[in-house]
């Protein structure tokens, strides 16, 4: 009857009575129905109000579709830091704008910065400006790899006019709008090794062309495989270096990324190091043919190739020449078992 809603419980108390229901295995969900169907200024007063930690958390899941109730949510201190925490993950711009303005909680929960940064939907002067709060208080976000690299290309430029903010908050937007999850937007010509841009995704390489050094970066962590795909390539090793450690970089994408010729050395090293890509016979097999990789990265994958690709090896002329040796060393230990 409680999670039905026909006890003599009404306004804030109903709301807090409905929240602690809507997790019980039994009637959680009939709780959470009433709950959500309860009138829109007693939800609001209540999102407002210092309630217990635990409810208003729970609010906060319930309520993950409805943005008025989230911007109360967000701007209520009583809201405990790790619902706050789930909500920067993926809430709206308006949202995302609340949450940064309290430092307090921001310097005492730093994953809060690192969820907003990763959100796409923050803006790029929000994620300036915490990047910059998080360098003033002497934070380290380790779930941002380029966390460093970004705080270097923000270090010691003055605030922007609003206009230019707002216009450069619209671009970096519009760039997210035309990315996509095409893992395949650069083509590498297997005879020849050129690689092409697809033309589908020129506009996004104009885009990112105009952008700043702190925006490459930020795109490189929220943005998808198109634009990896093409800052990885990025001339400014930083860059590079965000594109190809982005939480976002996938096993297939590195395979492409391993055949590149155009990628620095470091990004190659940076493959050819991490374990849980080398599970790929692809990509150390990429490693071994891409004469660009470093021979101390790839001749250790040696002993991992196939029959067949030993041979192409020993007869590749761009292969270097420790590699053929080796190549050639392991097909004869093999035939002599």
């Amino acid at each position: 009857m409680a999670a039905k809603g026909l006890v003599p419980v009404k306004g804030g108390d109903l709301v807090v009575l409905l929240a602690q229901l809507s997790v019980d295995p039994d009637v959680g969900r009939a709780a959470t129905d009433t709950l959500r169907a309860a009138p829109e200024n007693v939800l609001a007063s209540a999102c407002e109000t210092a309630l217990h930690g635990a409810v208003l958390g729970q609010l906060a899941r319930v309520f993950s579709d409805r943005p008025p109730l989230l911007e109360r949510l967000a701007a209520n201190t009583a809201v405990p830091n790790d619902a706050i925490f789930e909500l920067a993950a993926h809430c709206s711009e308006v949202v995302s704008d609340i949450i940064a303005t309290n430092q307090e909680r921001l310097i005492a929960y730093p994953s809060i910065i690192e969820a907003l940064y990763l959100n796409r939907n923050t803006r790029m002067s929000t994620a300036d400006r915490l990047i910059e709060l998080a360098v003033r208080s002497g934070l380290e976000l380790t779930r941002i790899p380029s966390f460093k690299d970004h705080a270097a290309a923000i270090h010691g430029t003055k605030a922007e006019p609003s206009e230019v903010t707002l216009a450069r908050d619209a671009a970096f937007k519009k760039a997210l709008q035309t990315d996509s999850s095409d893992h395949e937007a650069i083509k590498i010509d297997e005879e020849t090794g050129e690689e092409h841009l697809k033309d589908a995704h020129r506009p996004l390489s104009f885009q990112i062309s105009q952008m700043k050094l702190g925006e490459k970066i930020r795109l490189c962590m929220c943005g998808n495989a198109a634009a990896r795909a093409i800052l990885v390539r990025d001339p400014n090793r930083a860059v590079a270096r965000a594109a190809i450690s982005s939480p976002g970089m996938t096993e297939l994408e590195a395979t492409g990324v391993a055949h590149s010729k155009e990628v620095s050395d470091e990004v190659l090293r940076y493959i050819g190091n991490k374990k849980e890509w080398l599970r790929s016979y692809e990509i150390k097999r990429a490693l071994l043919f891409n004469p660009k990789v470093p021979v101390g990265v790839s001749l250790k994958f040696v002993v991992h190739m196939r029959d067949n690709d030993l041979r192409a090896l020993g007869k590749s002329r761009n292969v270097p020449v420790p590699i053929k040796t080796a190549a050639a060393q392991r097909l004869q230990k093999k035939g002599q078992k």
